[in-house]
């Protein structure tokens, strides 16, 4: 059972934008293996609050910029 998570900034992406995350990476995922993975594979996004999210040693908090 393959479990894809995937870290984004809450708030970023749309219920529906996620939607299309969780399909597409699970459509990737049976290109590779076959169609018998679709419904063993599971993707789960978290969202992570901006002031808790960094990058390059910075935080993307932009309110502390």
């Amino acid at each position: 059972m393959p479990l894809v998570t995937i870290k984004v900034v809450k708030n970023v992406f749309t219920e529906a934008q996620k939607c299309e995350i969780i399909e597409k990476v699970t459509d990737a995922i049976v290109s590779i293996e076959g169609e018998a993975m679709r419904a063993m594979t599971w993707v789960l996004i978290e969202e992570v609050v901006r002031e808790n999210w960094g990058v390059g040693g910075f935080s993307t908090d932009l309110n502390n910029q």
